[in-house]
């Protein structure tokens, strides 16, 4: 199994970024998606979601009406579009894979960069 993002980068305060995660070698349909960031010095957030059944979505509060999550079951990817970033919003994000049943995958991370 593998998850691999891609999308991040530098971008000035105020910008956008979508970020991308290509799944490859499970059951991605069967499986609950999810974003989550991290800097260094602190635990990883689940910035936001989206379940395998209902498509229901998730958001951290701080990104709501900001970010927006959604997947492709045909392409097997889940996207994050980020819009009106912040410096707060830089950090590494990770791309993770949930069944529910004990399977767990994540990506390397792609960092995300928010400066003048």
């Amino acid at each position: 199994a593998q998850l691999v993002e891609s999308g991040g980068g530098l971008v000035q305060p105020g910008g956008s970024l979508t970020l991308s995660c290509s799944a490859s070698g499970f059951a991605f349909r069967t499986f609950a998606m999810s974003w989550f960031r991290q800097v260094p010095g602190k635990e990883r957030e689940l910035v936001a979601s989206v379940d395998n059944i209902n498509y229901r979505t998730y958001y951290l509060e701080s990104v709501k009406g900001r970010f927006t999550i959604s997947r492709d079951n045909v392409k097997n990817t889940v996207t994050l579009r980020m819009n009106a970033l912040t410096p707060d919003d830089a950090a590494m994000y990770y791309c993770k894979a949930n069944n529910g049943l004990g399977l767990v995958y994540w990506g390397q991370g792609t960092q995300v960069t928010v400066s003048a």
